[in-house]
């Protein structure tokens, strides 16, 4: 298990328009302290609701540290970071949100536990709660102030991604229309990241294609056997006739 299987870290709220901004720079070939020293000068001016405005130095650094998933990932992570620039480069900005979420889901897999609470839970009903969310989180990371504080901070991203809408009543959201996934490729990259985020880094076939960590998205439909011809990081194992098994092949995916 990775230490970042069992870390939180979504300690503010992260508006898209800061990951766009970094994908940006990381395709325009900008070095690492290029990047780092241009969102430390434009963050420091953003609000983390969004807009303009003064805010804290410690503040805006926790905020740099998610966004370095796009430029300085961890080791395990550079080969599916990599591939994510690959589509990055060829599909349009305004389609770069399932790759953001990817991308934060396997660097920061508390993102994705709650994102996959959120899923399971509109699964049952049409609308959510703070408190439902916060309640089933907590079964597993723990019953801690920090932990529904991160949560919090991660519900709020949802929101400010427009993936989640506020209903009117407080601290009470709906689901935004999910978007299709027409790109097979990035429809396995969110699979690869969903298998980066799990400690285990397999899961049954079926569902990794249901998981409700993807409630935002419409996923194309896929066989295994497409996904393991076109991923170098999965492999799929066959237990009898309908019994499949999708795992890493390797943390590196070289």
């Amino acid at each position: 298990m990775s230490k970042r299987h069992e870390k939180l870290g979504i300690k503010q709220t992260i508006q898209k328009e800061w990951m766009d901004r970094t994908l940006r720079m990381v395709l325009a070939g900008m070095t690492e302290k290029e990047i780092r020293q241009d969102l430390d000068q434009y963050l420091s001016t953003q609000k983390q609701s969004g807009g303009i405005g003064e805010r804290g130095q410690k503040t805006y650094g926790m905020a740099i540290g998610i966004l370095a998933s796009w430029f300085a990932p961890e080791d395990d992570l550079r080969g599916f970071r990599d591939e994510a620039l690959k589509i990055a480069r060829v599909i349009p900005e305004e389609e770069w949100l399932p790759l953001h979420w990817a991308v934060i889901s396997a660097a920061y897999p508390f993102w994705f536990n709650v994102a996959k609470q959120v899923g399971r839970l509109f699964n049952l009903q049409e609308s959510v709660t703070q408190v439902q969310i916060f309640n089933r989180i907590k079964e597993q990371y723990g019953d801690r102030e920090t932990v529904a504080r991160n949560a919090r901070y991660t519900v709020r991203s949802f929101v400010a991604w427009g993936v989640l809408q506020e209903s009117g009543v407080k601290g009470c959201y709906k689901k935004a229309p999910s978007r299709q996934i027409h790109d097979r490729k990035l429809a396995v990259l969110m699979m690869e990241a969903a298998l980066f985020a799990i400690p285990e880094g397999k899961m049954a076939f079926g569902a990794l294609l249901r998981n409700p960590a993807f409630f935002p998205f419409e996923l194309s439909v896929m066989t295994s056997d497409f996904i393991s011809r076109t991923s170098s990081c999965i492999d799929v194992i066959r237990h009898g006739l309908d019994d499949e098994i999708v795992m890493l092949i390797s943390a590196s995916c070289a």
